[in-house]
């Protein structure tokens, strides 16, 4: 273990930069090789009112980690010749419905996410009742040839697991898993006895805007959780012998957990998915992806007030996992990226990697955003600057408002987040023509520089002033989001500051997102003095606030 000591010092360097910069409350690490547990660490704390820091046996939610443990359990039964992968679902639950013109789906779409079927609308309690919600849905591409991601498909698959295996879902994870795998410590579902070990959650203080500098923080509200998309708690070693058992493709302390033949249909590059920058592979609960010469598994999860990272140099034998209690924007993935390359490095003695600067406001290409826009009057605009004034300072954008400068901070690709009150709700977007910044967005606001050479005024249904505005769940799983009207069309902003362009179909409803094969869908209704005060998103339901 000596050769790997200035791998955790620099490591705990960039964790605690991390969670400074990031305001993150507690986290969990671990780190192994094939063999063996090589480090667990610790940082913050597991609840902040009781001043209670993060010990290695305090339990994380581990999100859609939980996914490859579903996975592994279907693939069990399947070579107990007890289940068909290829077979519809209907085969295992009759009752199960869905809106299609297209080939049935199975088993082997639902564990690639190819279903072509909503994310879910996270119905709490018994998931068959979100399972059976899905008739009132529709799978809107050929299963096999279009990647969505989608929590419901892992519903599904969670009440196959019991219903072939005849016990609750929470026991066959138990008894075919966990167990055999010796994780103690570790929870199948997320019951008021989980709890009692579990850290605290803690989610954005605000809940309807994309989270300010500093990144305030707030108790996040407790859930019970049991279906198959995201049910396990787990501590950093139980999930490094779970990342054991990957590194070997399969097995276990105690024998096999499933064959090589298995492991190679888990791990094997079902569908290719590019998205958010990243290109990858997604198999059977893991994505793939390669980088640096190197093949990676891994899979990232998130719950209400919790996050985590699991990632596997499957080259190199070596694996870790990251656990927090709040949100971190990414934080647990980059944390896994560098510890992988500080551990690759030691273990080929090369030169350990420096710890990477964070927190930078550098725009490289700021004199591309520089210049003055100047607001189009659009129905929805509401208030707020008619121009905006944007200057490059170096490698830094900055914005002039009144006699204010104020330093932008990069969020994405031509995407800002803008330090005042004013500009709090929402990113600052900008658009390209040919390659070229013409307009900026912001909210439903709309700003064009000289450059821009399109329409400025657009046609569309009267019927649509109805719907912007802002819109809420009580449900904690789902997230605020708003409507504006921009450049003739009806655009949905997260609360994150995401944004998808809505597309009409019929009447009062959208389809989220330009991609046609998309199955999300957004309907409005309860029209009140020119107002709709509800929306159901796939689902969902939503309320105006």
């Amino acid at each position: 273990m000596a050769a790997f000591e200035g791998v955790f010092t620099r490591l705990d360097q960039f964790i605690e930069q991390k969670m400074r910069d990031r305001n993150i409350p507690g986290m969990a690490v671990a780190l192994t090789n094939a063999e063996t547990l090589l480090h667990v660490s610790t940082y913050g704390y597991a609840d902040i009112a009781a001043k209670r820091p993060v010990m290695p046996d305090t339990l994380f939610e581990i999100g859609s980690i939980s996914k490859s443990f579903t996975s592994l359990a279907v693939l069990q039964l399947w070579e107990e010749g007890r289940l068909d992968l290829h077979e519809p679902v209907k085969r295992y639950l009759p009752w199960f419905e869905i809106q299609s013109e297209y080939e049935p789906i199975t088993l082997h779409h639902l564990m690639s996410h190819t279903a072509g079927i909503i994310g879910g609308a996270v119905f709490l309690g018994d998931p068959r009742y979100e399972v059976w919600t899905l008739r009132q849905t529709e799978a809107t591409a050929p299963p096999g040839t279009y990647y969505h991601y989608s929590n419901a498909g892992y519903k599904i698959l969670g009440v196959v697991v019991e219903e072939i295996g005849r016990q609750p879902f929470g026991d066959i994870i138990q008894t075919r898993l966990l167990d055999p795998l010796e994780m103690v410590a570790t929870d199948p579902i997320i019951t008021n006895e989980t709890r009692k070990r579990l850290a605290v959650g803690y989610e954005a203080f605000y809940a309807d805007r994309p989270p300010p500098p500093g990144r305030p923080f707030a108790t996040a509200t407790w859930l019970e959780y049991i279906a198959g998309d995201g049910s396990i708690a787990s501590t950093p070693a139980d999930m490094a012998a779970f990342m054991r058992m990957l590194i070997n493709r399969g097995q276990g302390p105690r024998g096999r957990i499933v064959s090589e033949e298995s492991f190679d249909l888990m791990s094997g590059r079902v569908i290719a998915v590019e998205e958010e920058g990243r290109c990858y592979f997604y198999g059977y609960g893991l994505e793939i992806h390669e980088s640096d010469g190197c093949s990676y598994i891994g899979h990232g999860g998130g719950m209400v007030g919790y996050y985590s990272y699991m990632l596997i140099d499957m080259s190199n034998g070596l694996g870790i996992i990251v656990l927090m209690n709040g949100p971190g924007d990414g934080s647990d993935k980059e944390i896994a990226d560098f510890a992988l390359k500080l551990l690759r490095a030691a273990l080929h003695d090369q030169e350990l990697p420096t710890v990477p600067l964070i927190g930078s406001t550098k725009v490289k290409n700021a004199a591309e955003y520089a210049g003055i826009y100047q607001a189009c009057p659009e129905p929805d605009r509401g208030a707020g600057s008619n121009i905006l004034s944007l200057v490059a300072e170096g490698e830094q954008l900055v914005l002039r408002h009144g006699d204010m400068p104020i330093m932008l901070e990069p969020r994405g690709p031509d995407c800002f987040y803008v330090d005042h009150p004013d500009f709090s709700l929402f990113l600052l977007r900008f658009g390209r023509e040919k390659g070229e910044v013409v307009e900026a967005f912001h909210g439903p606001q709309w700003y064009i520089n000289q450059r821009y050479a399109g329409p400025t005024s657009f046609d569309y249904p009267q019927a649509w002033n109805a719907y912007p505005g802002h819109y809420r769940s009580h449900n904690p799983e789902l997230s605020d989001f708003r409507i504006v009207l921009r450049k003739g069309a009806p655009t949905l902003i997260y609360a994150s500051g995401d944004e998808e362009r809505l597309v009409s179909l019929d009447g009062a409803a959208f389809r989220i997102g330009e991609d046609a094969r998309s199955p999300e869908r957004i309907r409005f209704d309860a029209i009140v003095n020119g107002q709709a005060l509800h929306a159901n998103l796939s689902c969902g339901d939503y309320y105006r606030r």
